[in-house]
């Protein structure tokens, strides 16, 4: 072997080594991470929910108050990703295919409730469609205000999910299925539905669980009143204040694991509806 070929070669050698080295320690690395971050946070507050046993998890979210939060919280949350299914693909679809005046700063602002203090969003409603609202249109401290406040911070989910998948659409089998015939709704349902319904589906996923555990944007804007408006998360706090960790510990636990079962489900279902678009 040529001197030559030997110095070409021992980089890669060295490089190979410290790949193999480099492996662990990024993995063991990451772990330590979301240990600290995530995983010792979580394992906490589900001995804290489960203190008194299974029977006082039970009945602290049980409870009527409790309970009572928590399917007003589930009924806002459905309603909410529902309706931002629809109109966050409509908004994708408008900001991908469409040419307009001002395109570049409706595109930006999709963003603004990422970046927002959520109380912000929450004054920002107030003001428009409060009690003093130029609007004239009093949404403060009802449910409809709750559904309000969810959307403004719920739809960058969907429309940013959809917004990739609609660009990297291939043109030529919509131009080759209406040069056939189809017509534009027959082209949108056997075509284009099909390969962003995934995509679609993951960012409902993403909106429903923030839905689910949103706090900021609701402060001002609804009157946390037991069995009328008040949502889990205001619950939660509520027994904070009382003093009952336990009864917080539950039901903050229950919400997370309505959380972790729908995006499980919506994942299992864009894998499925992904080989099926294929």
């Amino acid at each position: 072997m040529s001197s030559r070929s030997v110095a070409a070669r021992i980089p890669r050698v060295a490089f190979g080594r410290a790949g193999r080295l480099g492996a662990p320690l990024g993995l063991g690395v990451a772990v330590l991470y979301m240990s600290l971050v995530v995983l010792i946070p979580l394992a906490a507050l589900t001995a804290g929910g489960f203190e008194e046993g299974w029977s006082g998890f039970w009945e602290a979210i049980t409870g009527d108050a409790a309970w009572a939060a928590v399917r007003l919280t589930l009924e806002v949350s459905l309603i909410v990703t529902l309706l931002n299914a629809v109109m966050g693909t409509l908004i994708a679809w408008v900001l991908v295919r469409d040419r307009f005046p001002g395109k570049g700063i409706v595109n930006s602002l999709i963003d603004l409730p990422f970046a927002l203090p959520t109380i912000v969003a929450g004054l920002t409603l107030l003001a428009l469609y409060g009690p003093r609202g130029p609007v004239g249109v009093n949404v403060a401290f009802t449910k409809a205000g709750i559904v309000l406040a969810l959307l403004l911070v719920t739809l960058p989910f969907v429309v940013r999910a959809v917004q990739p998948v609609l660009l990297e659409l291939d043109g030529e089998m919509e131009q080759a299925a209406a040069s056939l015939g189809a017509g534009p709704f027959t082209v949108f349902r056997r075509i284009i539905l099909p390969n962003l319904l995934p995509a679609v589906i993951g960012g409902s996923g993403l909106a429903f669980s923030r839905a689910l555990g949103e706090f900021g944007s609701l402060v001002l804007i609804t009157g946390n009143i037991p069995f009328q408006d008040q949502v889990a998360s205001f619950y939660i706090y509520s027994r904070i204040e009382s003093d009952d960790r336990q009864g917080a510990a539950a039901v903050s636990v229950f919400l997370l694991v309505l959380s972790l079962a729908a995006l499980l489900l919506l994942s299992a279902l864009e894998r499925w509806t992904s080989r099926h678009a294929r």
